[in-house]
């Protein structure tokens, strides 16, 4: 019988932090949307009635980050927004680290020219016991993948 190895075992995705500018943001409840996409085309010679259309390789996209925190008098996402929009551009280049049970960084996706276009506010309501939650969804020209 073969031996199992559980060296392989998923990571927890409740491991992570984001930095910028080099400075590590802890404070985030949770970062969704990385993602790349390849999307197909379709392609049909006039003259080839034997295989219809062909699939062929189109734009890559890449999805929109989303950073969510709890509210807290650290109003610098919202700054960020505000200058963007504003009219001023300020891009930063981003990392978001995920790691392993004991804090060891593990993998890192790097993201350049990244900027904020969408900031979320708080739903309140005066019924509910849930914290006041803030978003920031950001956009991103250009991943890099790194594994420690």
């Amino acid at each position: 019988m073969p031996t199992i190895s559980n060296d392989h075992d998923p990571y927890s995705v409740y491991n992570f932090w984001v930095e910028w500018d080099n400075i590590v943001h802890a404070g985030f409840q949770e970062c969704s949307g990385l993602s790349l996409t390849r999307n197909a085309g379709t392609y049909r010679e006039g003259t080839d009635t034997s295989l219809g259309q062909r699939q062929i390789p189109g734009l890559n996209t890449k999805g929109n980050i989303t950073l969510k925190r709890g509210m807290t008098s650290n109003d610098e996402m919202f700054k960020w927004h505000s200058a963007i929009f504003g009219g001023v551009t300020e891009r930063r280049n981003l990392s978001i680290v995920l790691t392993d049970d004991v804090g060891s960084e593990v993998v890192r996706w790097n993201l350049s020219n990244c900027w904020p276009t969408t900031w979320t506010g708080p739903d309140l309501n005066a019924t509910a016991e849930d914290f006041a939650i803030e978003s920031l969804e950001l956009v991103y020209e250009g991943i890099a993948f790194e594994k420690t």
